[in-house]
């Protein structure tokens, strides 16, 4: 087999230590009989900023990377280091996947894709006429994308960033119809986050707040009333402060697993041109989190984590 196909991928982002991203792609990949190596480059251990995204792209392509993903906080600078992008990425204004083909570097989004497919897989009976969106971000472009996709009446959007949350809603509007997206600042108040989420059908929580990194959770708990769904894009822990929370509210809740298996999918996919088993790749997912709970707690010996992905 010495003629085989080899494949060298990359994650770039901050603070990706404890990214599961390597050993899903890996184990896919072995069970295809495909050669692949997948790093992480992290910014916090390189001492890097974001805004050196471009020097890393390129020392990657002259490295011979056939691909890189890309997670926070890059999703959005990458862009205009870039040669071309998918029609979707272009949409969004944010790219989670590079793909290095013919000399050039091309953006994709599968955060989206990946979302999409989770919400209905883990909360199919979800109402969608209102649904508010906190985060304005890159992933928070792509869960907007996907719930108009999936025909949500009004996607609400959130941020600190007045600006960045007044823009993806013009965007979005512009693609799915005038009122389908509105936008508001995050007020110190949370003024705004409480009339809103008095009036909607389900929150989807797409900040860093809950990673490792940023303990916390986004909403006051006495907002999270039951009758409101509850989904985290956070998978790193995958019961972050918010789902642990809303699930003892009475909310229906999606934790980030689900998002982050069918993202690496499609990631995997566009890398390889071939399709990897969605299902194996949940089911290995589910153990690996089940390990790194046990190894984060001996006192969990014998028990398996709860994984909704």
């Amino acid at each position: 087999m010495s003629g085989q196909r080899s494949y060298l991928i990359g994650l770039v982002g901050a603070g990706i230590g404890p990214s599961l991203s390597p050993a899903m792609h890996e184990r896919a990949a072995d069970e295809l009989g495909i050669r692949y190596l997948y790093r992480r480059l992290d910014l916090d251990e390189l001492g890097l900023p974001a805004t050196a995204i471009g020097e890393i792209l390129a020392a990657a392509r002259l490295a011979g990377y056939d691909g890189l993903n890309i997670t926070h906080p890059c999703k959005q600078v990458v862009i205009e280091h870039l040669d071309e992008l998918s029609a979707d990425a272009a949409a969004m204004g944010a790219v989670n996947t590079v793909v290095f083909t013919e000399g050039r570097a091309v953006g994709h989004n599968t955060d989206w894709s990946g979302f999409a497919r989770s919400i209905a897989r883990g909360l199919p009976d979800a109402t969608l006429d209102r649904v508010v969106l906190l985060g304005a971000g890159g992933a928070g472009a792509a869960v907007a994308h996907a719930l108009l996709t999936l025909g949500a009446g009004v996607v609400r959007i959130l941020d600190l960033d007045a600006q960045r949350a007044a823009a993806l809603a013009a965007a979005l509007c512009a693609r799915f119809g005038a009122g389908r997206a509105v936008a508001d600042r995050l007020d110190d108040g949370g003024a705004e986050l409480a009339t809103a989420l008095a009036e909607a059908d389900g929150l989807v929580h797409a900040t860093p707040t809950g990673m490792a990194a940023h303990p916390g959770l986004p909403v006051p708990v006495e907002l999270l009333r039951p009758e409101l769904w509850v989904a985290d894009v956070v998978y790193r822990p995958l019961n972050t402060q918010l789902v642990t929370t809303a699930r003892a509210r009475g909310c229906s809740v999606l934790d980030g697993g689900g998002m982050a298996v069918f993202q690496a999918v499609d990631a995997f996919r566009l890398f390889t041109g071939v399709e990897p088993d969605a299902g194996r790749m949940l089911r290995h997912f589910a153990t690996l989190v089940a390990d790194v709970a046990t190894e984060a707690d001996p006192t969990t010996e014998g028990r398996t984590a709860d994984v909704r992905g």
